[in-house]
């Protein structure tokens, strides 16, 4: 059975549009086929942590895996990218979270579905607004452009354009 999925990337170390390119090529590769992807966000950084500027992207993809079995591939294609944990909202070169899973709704201690905090943040509402405007939180029962609207963070998203 085929499920659409949300991920979210996000890196802000190194060359971050080369990694997040990479990260899709690999997702595309090892997780199923990406049906769409928004724009590259600039955002400033979450949790009060001084770092660089943050690039985002939300993906849509379909895929045919279980959560678990992503979720270990995500943090597979994080660690291959150069990802060293060391504190929580630090700098990373590549960060990949499970936004929804089809509308699956689950929490273990490794994985929650959907994203508990997506809707607190706009460098995550933004770009999923972009490709999945009406796609409905199953938890909140608001659409995402509903949610977007709600969100109180004030950070400013700004789309970039890269020259390649």
């Amino acid at each position: 059975m085929l499920t659409t999925i949300y991920l979210l990337l996000g890196s802000n170390l190194g060359d971050r549009a080369r990694l997040m390119q990479n990260a899709v090529d690999q997702i595309g590769a090892r997780i199923g086929r990406l049906l769409r992807a928004s724009a590259l966000y600039e955002t400033a950084p979450w949790g009060g942590i001084e770092q660089p500027a943050f690039l985002n992207q939300v993906l849509e993809v379909e895929t045919s895996l279980a959560p678990e079995e992503v979720l270990r591939i995500i943090l597979e294609i994080e660690h291959e990218a150069g990802r060293v944990r060391y504190e929580r909202w630090g700098a990373r070169h590549l960060d990949i979270d499970i936004l929804y899973f089809g509308s699956s709704v689950m929490d273990t201690p490794r994985l929650t579905v959907p994203h508990p905090r997506l809707h607190e943040r706009r460098f995550t509402m933004v770009p999923l607004v972009e490709i999945a405007p009406d796609f409905r939180h199953p938890v909140l029962n608001k659409t995402n452009a509903e949610l977007l609207d709600l969100c109180k963070d004030g950070e400013a998203v700004v789309k970039v354009i890269l020259n390649d």
